[in-house]
């Protein structure tokens, strides 16, 4: 493994704002793995200091599973915002251009960050010009009203959500005294709003700031939920699931998209929900004979997706069958249609000359 310190400076940035990067041996020749993700970890301490206990320990955990890692120490006061987002955006253009010579897959560049370091993952994740391609929020500062208490000229994060937020794995303890779970809570809603692929723990108990819930980093003395030590697999679990795991010669394809849906891409597809298609008008001319023959075929249909289904259509007509399928993939509804998978694809192709 190689370890450089790599000073960072922008307008406004203390002296010893760095990168401490770990880029683990990748000897192509002997391991099938050409190129490894990046994770950029970004320790907390209320914009004031920065934790050495939210920084290492994490990098260390990722390190053991196969990902380069740095820790970022961002300007802290008298710093102010947004000089630590600038310096983020400086280490992602530095991955960049060493991506080549630290074997650095540019396509799974990974920001994760606790408390006060949540929020300033949370703004690459949200406000960023060059996004991470995921995000790992801890105990995360995101709300307004409690962002002002840490740094007067930071933003909220909650209300920057849109539709190009990367796909974000959230976690908090029910009782954080410091910093109210309802910043998770409220982000993750604002997630939701915005179709955007998350994954959330909320564990039953435990302080603020455990990092990595291990005992050689947290105070065995304090209450903590046995299961937090947990986030740190989990969220590599889902990070395989959203942007791949390490395959023979290349990694794998993602099985989880970064959208719930198709509803918030660029295209028209059968990943959209049924209840997109049917109400947009750009995909008229492939949904109105369909929803024609859905109609004359409707008991059909809703016998093959379930009694529910059944009932449904049997009380409310059409009404009851847009109700338990409008949430629904379009791929699914027509996998219940007994259609060819040629005329599937016909389906398919023509709501892609519609987009």
């Amino acid at each position: 493994m190689k370890y450089l310190e790599i000073p960072i400076e922008v307008n406004g940035s203390v002296e010893d704002a760095r990168l401490e990067t770990y880029i683990l041996d990748t000897p192509v020749e002997r391991i099938q793995i050409k190129k490894r993700p990046m994770i950029v970890i970004c320790p907390g301490g209320g914009y004031e200091k920065l934790s050495y206990r939210e920084g290492e320990p994490i990098a260390m955990q990722f390190l053991a599973k196969g990902y380069h890692a740095c820790v970022l120490r961002y300007s802290v006061a008298p710093a102010r915002y947004p000089v630590p987002l600038l310096e983020l955006g400086q280490v992602m253009r530095i991955i960049h251009s060493h991506a080549e010579e630290w074997r650095v897959n540019t396509d799974q560049i990974i920001v994760s960050g606790s408390s006060a370091g949540g929020h300033l993952a949370g703004c690459a994740a949200t406000m960023a010009e060059n996004k991470p391609n995921a995000a790992i929020l801890g105990y995360a500062v995101t709300r307004g009203e409690d962002v002002q208490m840490c740094e007067s000229t930071a933003p909220d994060v909650i209300s920057a959500v849109t539709e190009e937020t990367c796909p974000c794995f959230v976690f908090a303890t029910c009782n954080d005294q410091l910093v109210a779970v309802e910043n998770s809570v409220n982000f993750l809603q604002a997630l939701a709003q915005k179709g955007v692929t998350f994954e959330s723990h909320i564990y039953a108990y435990g302080p603020h700031g455990f990092s990595t819930g291990d005992t050689s980093v947290q105070n065995r003395e304090i209450p903590l939920c046995s299961r937090v030590p947990d986030w740190v697999e989990d969220s590599i679990g889902w990070l395989k699931d959203v942007l791949g795991d390490f395959g023979e010669n290349t990694m794998t394809e993602p099985v989880c998209k970064a959208h719930v849906s198709g509803d918030y891409d660029t295209f028209l597809s059968w990943d959209c929900t049924f209840g997109y298609l049917r109400n947009y008008a750009g995909a008229e001319t492939v949904m109105t004979p369909f929803l024609a023959w859905l109609e004359a075929n409707k008991d059909m249909l809703a016998e093959k997706i379930g009694p529910a289904a059944q009932e449904l259509v049997r009380k409310n007509g059409m009404e009851g069958l847009y109700f338990m399928a409008d949430s629904r993939s379009f791929r699914e509804i027509l996998n219940h249609t007994g259609m060819t998978k040629a005329e599937k694809q016909q389906i398919e192709e023509a709501l892609e000359k519609n987009s």
